[in-house]
């Protein structure tokens, strides 16, 4: 369907030239993008802040550490492996060990051999920005919510929430399924579900710019999705920006069972496929958060969580 610029204006849609000049460059220093363009250092900053993120269990550096990938995972039930500096998540293997390789969660086995050359080739910068040579991460598997077991296919659903100035904007579930290969990336075929900025609850969905009203594999309805501790993963998003010093972050997050809210990564250019989730433009509420003063930023996380699910909730 063809859409005219005029259309888009009133409806409030952020463009990527506009949001490449009066979001990304004007609140985002480039000398603080390696914070959240290296995963390794993403994750130490939180743990330092005491934001919730998977455990670390190795970092791989060298061809020497490749070799040494069995002693490492010695004793290691399951595992996700993942390029420091990849984005749109190339790269990434999650694994349970198994007596005769390492399960997928498709079920397909990898040998040994073919998880030392996967991590090969994490270590050439084939997954990485720019192709430059990058470090692999082995963390600890997430153990997703089992209220949303039922909304993905072979993979954990997170939740994308995009912060401007320290307060959510906007927020949107990506849910994996059989056509995104079990990832939750909306441009492989995962399942883009808007969130509601007060309650968490879903508002559209949409897979492949095309509304959907049930997961595709499971066949459930994404109007009964329920998600716990939502004002809590506000919290920690919005803490994001204190920590950070970037004023305009894509926060990925999940939900785990044991430990509730967690970080999984953190984007300085965050992409425009929410607005499609959710149904709205972010340009009218990203103008609401220019206008605050410097007063307001500097409230406290969970006032700040107050005052965006105050003005953005739309249930």
């Amino acid at each position: 369907m063809l859409v005219f610029p005029w259309q888009l204006k009133r409806s409030g849609i952020l463009g990527m030239n506009r949001r490449n000049t009066r979001y990304i460059s004007r609140y985002n220093p480039r000398h603080l993008y390696p914070l959240v363009d290296n995963k390794l250092k993403t994750k130490l900053l939180a743990q330092q802040a005491g934001i919730a993120s998977p455990g670390l269990i190795g970092v791989v550096r060298s061809q020497h550490d490749v070799t040494q990938l069995a002693q490492k995972l010695e004793g290691v039930e399951g595992f996700a492996i993942k390029p420091a500096k990849g984005s749109g998540g190339k790269g990434i293997l999650v694994l349970t060990q198994q007596s005769d390789g390492f399960a997928k969660n498709s079920g397909q086995l990898l040998s040994l051999n073919e998880l030392q050359r996967h991590t090969s080739n994490i270590l050439a910068g084939l997954y990485s920005l720019g192709g430059t040579p990058d470090i692999a991460i082995i963390e600890e598997l997430i153990e997703f919510d089992p209220q949303l077991a039922r909304y993905s296919f072979e993979g954990v659903p997170d939740i994308r929430v995009i912060v401007c100035r320290g307060y959510p904007v906007m927020a949107m579930m990506r849910l994996s399924t059989r056509r995104s290969d079990g990832k939750a990336n909306l441009h492989q075929g995962a399942v883009g579900v808007g969130l509601d900025i007060a309650t968490g609850r879903p508002l559209k969905a949409v897979q492949q710019g095309m509304p959907v009203s049930h997961h595709p594999d499971t066949g459930c309805s994404i109007a009964e999705l329920q998600l716990p501790d939502w004002s809590e993963l506000l919290r920690q998003a919005a803490r994001c920006y204190d920590v950070t010093g970037l004023g305009y972050l894509g926060t990925d997050m999940v939900l785990d069972k044991r430990t509730g809210p967690m970080l999984l990564e953190l984007n300085a250019r965050p992409g425009l496929a929410i607005q499609v989730a959710n149904g709205c433009g972010l340009l009218p509420r990203l103008q609401r958060i220019d206008r605050l003063s410097e007063a307001d930023v500097a409230l406290p996380a969970n006032e700040r969580v107050a005052r965006s699910q105050q003005w953005f909730g739309l249930t």
